[in-house]
């Protein structure tokens, strides 16, 4: 197949192996979005009042949960979930885990943790990272902070990024 520029599809690595078929990608996608949410959405929603219609869930040791956390979420390091998540979380609502950042996979790990044990549960990708870096407040042991949000993480003018 040739491109309007010329190039095979073959010539270079994006189109070397052909994209999804448009069902295939529906359901790949929709999958996605069903496992995960960013921390822009976490963010809206936690902002908005009232009842979220979901527990955050922070997964990391208290040293980390110390360092900075969300507000509001619940602290379960995730060798404890197995042990306290039915004290402590309701299996009829939602959780939404998040560990560090993208190179930690200890939310994905928290997730499958609840999942074994019944509970409905998405990943906030970026983690506590993302959750800094794009300027959202966040609580350590001395109280409350917030960063100013990093130009290639979030939109600085705007409150949302549009997407």
């Amino acid at each position: 197949m040739t491109s309007r520029t010329g190039a095979t599809a073959a010539s270079h690595p994006v189109l070397g192996v052909p994209p999804a078929a448009p069902a295939d990608a529906v359901a790949y996608f929709g999958a996605s979005l069903a496992f995960h949410a960013d921390a822009s959405d976490v963010a809206a929603a936690l902002a908005a009042g009232g009842d979220p219609g979901f527990v955050l869930l922070d997964s990391r040791s208290t040293e980390s949960w110390d360092q900075g956390h969300i507000p509001g979420a619940v602290h379960l390091p995730t060798a404890l979930i197995a042990e306290q998540a039915p004290r402590l979380l309701d299996p009829a609502v939602p959780v939404v885990t998040y560990c560090w950042g993208p190179g930690c996979n200890g939310a994905t790990r928290a997730a499958l943790a609840l999942a074994l044990l019944g509970y409905r549960v998405k990943e906030m990708l970026g983690g506590f990272e993302y959750w800094a870096r794009e300027g959202f407040p966040y609580e350590t042991s001395e109280g409350a902070a917030r960063r100013t949000a990093d130009p290639l993480t979030a939109p600085v003018a705007a409150g949302d990024c549009g997407c």
